[in-house]
């Protein structure tokens, strides 16, 4: 069930009048329409399906951006209605000319219907008109659209709307108009009456709703739906945002609640042990934040109820060693910990940086190691049998203190002695199930550390990982060395990437190293595509989709790693020692390119995302991402973060052909613009907009939030984070608010409240 691009499916009503069927008030056909097309079964899916939104009298679309290919509703003006004959006057042409006042759509009708529309769709006629928007002769058009007029000769109803009150346009599709939508609402609207809207289950308590002077249910419904003025859709929109916002946190304020309960072993470093020794050995100073974030850690750990905590920051501040203290005081008390990474790359690099940074601390029990030592062991799914076996052995006596590993730490036959915390790395590269899975291997409930390297808005933390306490990194350590990110409009500016490659010889020859990242694999038997160098299509790289932009150049297939290190090879960059890495290649040659880069062996390493988090080789000093257009805000960002971890300054350089003003060119620009994580973070979800914001990856289903916008609606969140908090304090069962607790019910479905279980 797809329409304008969303995936829908039925959602349980919130109380017995809108859990009506569809086809009981609008009629079988509409109703189908409606379930098939727009995932709306019944009366409460109806109401729920807001209008996007309010067009008003003089208030016309603009035309001049409408987008291509895509289902439109437009309210404009007929400004011209010619009839021209083709094939020797046998055939007829209506053309319809609208207006906004400042651009101009076309539409178009053949056949036996000319003559009837010819006779409605006069100069000077308002209406709304829907169609799929198409480019004719350079101009834009819509073929046989859908239309409503507006005004005189459209009813009393329509007249009444165009002569004052803002006129609704819903989300829509192909097979049903905004205005026929409208009318169904207004079927439903009707059928309740007094009595029925009496059984309607109001999901915010009344005192909070007359504390806070939101609109009663009902009266949401017919102002959001039928106002009479912009001010009936304020009022109508505060109180419907609330009840999102509310529910929402109420669930999540449950899930903390429960997780309070739950009994777990305190882990408390000790004294002159493993933690004391790791920080005596540390060749610089723990930044503040790294310290209080790691005080709040060590608070959590020493709570005989599991920590939850979110740990996020910019990129390089240092969450990686913050975590590894979490890790060494659980391994002081005897306990052990486990870090869950989603690549092979990325364990591999983890396992690497945790024992150069312990040194002897990473050797316990072996010759040489540190008294105090504890063994590092890493776990994955393509290494040897022997080495396997042996790692699987450490991590079930206990001689393992800390254990590493990709999704094979997930499988059934591993076993650990005492896991005491599980922290897992980016953690939205995985599913709910995989985390509980791993979380389920303690003989207590695990302390639960979730690290994530994409700096995240306050709302969408408070909203998406509302049952996690967070903690933020946001000072980066001294020593850490600017980075200019400039774009290089190659459609534009051919010549500037020959520059480009020109600049990175000149690095290289100052003793620096360099990363070119692509879109793709690609395969030997691919050919380039034109533009920049490369351009074959291979599979996805690694599995791990970049974040397609769905506004890149179309013309050729995305740039390909193993055409673009050949062609790099072979021509601009001949004489500098060139070499790829990918997902694809066997984790022996994996590790052994990123042993080999990180000693300096390697000049230009030319990589799929797999270096996108957790690798560091100070030395290298240039990311070019190609096609970066391809590619979202946070993962340009993560990429940029690759370089200037040295002292020598950093250069990020966004290789893209996207037009200038186009939308792809404006996220390149703002991620150039600065380096501030935060603020591109805001950026790529105004961008991307919160349609899923609870993560359909993570839970499998429809989002709840229909009304609010979690960067726009800040203050509302916090105040019902707040407000869910005290209730569930006070109730934590909801005994005393049966209509929330159907609410809750209704707004997070079955698979949604596993997830927030497990989460």
């Amino acid at each position: 069930m797809v329409c304008n691009g969303s995936v829908t499916a039925p959602r349980e009503p919130i109380s017995e009048p809108l859990q009506e069927p569809l086809k009981k008030v609008v009629g079988g056909t509409t109703a189908k329409v409606m379930a098939d097309h727009l995932g709306l079964h019944t009366v409460g899916d109806l109401l729920h399906h807001y209008p996007r939104r309010y067009a008003e009298r003089g208030e016309l679309t603009g035309l001049g951006d409408l987008p291509l290919d895509e289902h439109v509703t437009v309210v404009a003006e007929i400004a011209d209605a010619r009839v021209h004959t083709f094939n020797r006057g046998k055939g007829q042409r209506l053309e319809v000319t609208l207006t906004d006042g400042t651009g101009r759509l076309r539409l178009v009708f053949f056949g036996r219907a000319v003559h009837h529309h010819r006779t409605v769709l006069v100069p000077g006629r308002r209406g709304m008109f829907a169609g799929k928007v198409s480019v004719f002769n350079r101009k834009l058009q819509l073929s046989h659209p859908a239309y409503e007029l507006l005004g005189e000769g459209s009813g009393a109803e329509a007249a009444e709307d165009f002569a004052g009150r803002p006129l609704p346009l819903y989300p829509a599709c192909k097979q049903l108009e905004s205005w026929k939508i409208a009318k169904a609402v207004g079927l439903v609207l009707g059928s309740l009456s007094a009595e029925g809207w009496k059984g309607l289950a109001d999901p915010l308590p009344e005192a909070l709703r007359a504390e806070r002077g939101l609109l009663p249910l009902p009266e949401a419904f017919l102002k959001v739906h039928q106002p009479r003025t912009r001010a009936d859709v304020a009022a109508a929109r505060s109180r419907l945002k609330w009840d999102e916002a509310f529910v929402l946190q109420v669930a999540l304020a449950r899930r903390r609640h429960a997780d309070g309960q739950l009994p777990a072993v305190a882990r408390r470093p000790s004294p002159g042990g493993l933690l004391d020794a790791f920080d005596r050995g540390l060749p610089f100073t723990l930044t503040d934040g790294q310290l209080r974030v790691s005080r709040e850690i060590f608070t959590d750990l020493a709570a005989e109820h599991p920590m939850h905590r979110l740990l996020q920051g910019e990129v390089g501040s240092g969450k990686t060693l913050v975590a590894l203290r979490a890790m060494l005081a659980v391994a002081d008390g005897g306990g052990q910990a486990a870090l869950l990474a989603p690549t092979e790359v990325l364990a591999q690099q983890h396992h690497r940086s945790v024992t150069e940074m312990m040194g002897e601390l990473a050797e316990g029990g072996m010759l040489g190691g540190a008294e105090q030592g504890t063994k590092v062991v890493l776990l994955t799914g393509s290494m040897g049998a022997k080495a396997r076996r042996q790692a699987l052995l450490d991590a079930a006596t206990g001689e393992a203190g800390i254990v590493i590993g990709t999704h094979a730490l997930i499988e059934e036959r591993v076993q650990f002695h005492d896991l005491g915390l599980v922290v897992v790395d980016e953690q939205h590269r995985f599913g709910v199930e995989q985390r509980d899975a791993l979380r389920s291997k303690g003989k207590q409930p695990p302390h639960l550390l979730v690290m994530t390297a994409t700096p995240i808005p306050r709302t969408v933390a408070m909203t998406v990982f509302g049952d996690l306490e967070t903690s933020v990194l946001d000072q980066l350590p001294a020593g850490r060395s600017p980075i200019a990110s400039h774009v290089v409009p190659v459609r534009d500016k051919p010549h500037f990437l020959t520059r480009a490659w020109e600049r990175i010889r000149e690095e290289v020859a100052a003793g620096h190293q360099v990363y070119v990242v692509c879109p793709r694999i690609g395969d030997e038997g691919e050919t380039a595509g034109a533009g920049a160098p490369g351009g074959g299509a291979g599979e996805q790289a690694d599995g791990e989709s970049p974040e397609e932009s769905g506004d890149g150049d179309d013309r050729r297939p995305p740039l390909a790693v193993l055409d673009v290190a050949a062609e790099l090879a072979g021509g601009p960059l001949a004489g500098l020692r060139v070499e790829p890495l990918h997902g694809r290649m066997a984790p022996e040659a994996k590790d052994e390119t990123m042993r080999r880069f990180a000693s300096g062996q390697v000049d230009v390493l030319v990589a799929t995302t797999v270096i996108e988090v957790g690798v560091n080789v100070p030395n290298a000093t240039v990311m070019v991402i190609m096609d970066a257009e391809r590619f979202g805000v946070s993962q340009l960002h993560q990429l940029r973060g690759r370089v200037g971890r040295g002292s020598a300054a950093g250069l990020c350089l966004l290789v893209s052909e996207a037009p200038e003003g186009s939308p792809a060119r404006r996220r390149l620009d703002a991620v150039a613009a600065t380096s501030d994580g935060f603020e591109l973070s805001r950026i790529d979800l105004e961008q991307r907009r919160e349609g899923d914001v609870l993560g359909q990856a993570q839970s499998g289903g429809r989002s709840s939030l229909r009304m609010l916008a979690v960067i726009e609606d800040e203050e509302v969140i916090a105040a019902a984070r707040e407000e869910a908090g005290a209730l569930v304090a006070r109730d934590p069962g909801l005994v005393g608010h049966p209509a929330l607790r159907t609410a809750l019910d209704a707004l997070l479905d079955a698979e949604r409240e596993e997830y927030l279980d497990k989460g």
